[in-house]
């Protein structure tokens, strides 16, 4: 009985390696997508994707994008459209093919690829460079002006501020 439930919490912590190094769920855990609870409503979303995979028999991969994309759609206000979703989905679905055939070596391996990258990403984003406080400053009030009510404003706003909805989009 130990075992099954090793593999299981396993396969568990691969489901939040993926979800958790995936950006587009940063991105909107970090913003506030998801209301005060976004980090909870993450870490909620790994066990529902995992339970969900376990559920269903032979599941394909636009199954798992569609799923994954209401999840996003309903808990973080955010429809995904930068590619990532299939990349993520196929991820998932090797992860759980390993799970089932008890290749946990394999499951291990793939884990620890996914958690190696994301403590690069972290080291690249901690060594930003610092601003001195006047010109952090300068900044804020530059972003003020752009973004503040403007009688002479020339752009309208963002689409996607209008109706309430972000769209990742993949980058040009």
């Amino acid at each position: 009985m130990a075992a099954p439930v090793a593999a299981r919490e396993l396969f568990t912590n691969g489901v939040k390696a993926v979800l958790h190094g995936w950006p587009v769920l940063q991105i909107a855990v970090d913003n506030g997508f998801g209301g005060i609870y976004g980090q909870q409503k993450a870490d909620w979303m790994v066990d529902v994707v995992q339970q969900y995979l376990h559920d269903n028999a032979d599941l394909q991969q636009c199954e798992v994008e569609d799923f994954i994309s209401e999840l996003m759609d309903q808990e973080f206000d955010t429809v995904v459209e930068d590619g990532s979703l299939p990349q993520v989905s196929c991820t998932l679905l090797q992860m759980f093919c390993h799970y089932q055939q008890g290749a946990l070596q394999q499951l291990r391996l793939t884990i620890d690829s996914l958690t190696h990258k994301q403590t690069q990403r972290m080291k690249v984003e901690a060594s930003s460079p610092q601003f001195d406080d006047e010109s952090d400053k300068e900044t804020q009030l530059m972003e003020c002006d752009v973004f503040g009510p403007s009688v002479g404003r020339t752009h309208p706003p963002p689409q996607d501020e209008e109706d309430g909805w972000t769209v990742v989009r993949k980058k040009k």
